[in-house]
């Protein structure tokens, strides 16, 4: 599938970057005509926070685009050299004003019309209060009945919620 580049320069040496083909079984990649640099586009890692507390699971409205107005997990971008746990501590933190332990994985998300890919992870509340700080306009726990699944803000939020509360209900019936 072709797709708009927004690159049209070298980082290395501000050459111009062309649509090439570099190896035969791989997609065109942007190679510089003046250094022969090859510029990947790797995609961005993202992670989030399924937290449950009181009864429900902590929401964010969001308060920036894409998709202002709309329900997330507390989440966002991995940093260079940050391990993904790490990154789902503080952008909860950061977001929620929650300090959480994080468990376990709830899966990996990502969708062919998007960059980024979404490791979700279960979370546990440790301290904090919750607060619609970085990002957000409100902050709500939401019990599994009353999820705003229309109102979502990302397929990742959705498919990942779904899956927490799939594998919440087998390991419940396993202990039977």
């Amino acid at each position: 599938m072709s797709r708009p580049f927004e690159y049209r320069f070298c980082p290395r040496c501000a050459g111009n970057l062309e649509l090439k083909i570099v190896k035969e079984s791989e997609p065109q990649r942007l190679v510089c005509d003046r250094c022969g640099l090859v510029f990947y586009l790797d995609p961005k890692v993202a992670t989030g926070a399924i937290i449950e507390m009181d009864g429900g699971v902590v929401l964010l409205k969001r308060g920036i685009e894409p998709a202002y107005g709309k329900w997330v997990v507390p989440g966002g971008f991995v940093d260079r050299y940050e391990t993904v746990p790490d990154a789902v501590a503080r952008e909860t933190l950061e977001e929620s004003g929650l300090t959480v332990r994080v468990g376990a994985l709830v899966g990996v998300y990502s969708y062919p019309d998007s960059e980024v890919i979404i490791l979700m992870y279960k979370a546990a509340y440790v301290s904090g209060t919750l607060s619609a700080d970085d990002e957000s306009i409100e902050a709500g726990l939401f019990p599994e009945d009353r999820i705003p699944w229309d109102d979502l803000a990302f397929p990742s939020t959705r498919d990942a919620l779904r899956d927490y509360f799939k594998q919440k209900e087998a390991g419940k019936q396993t202990r039977r």
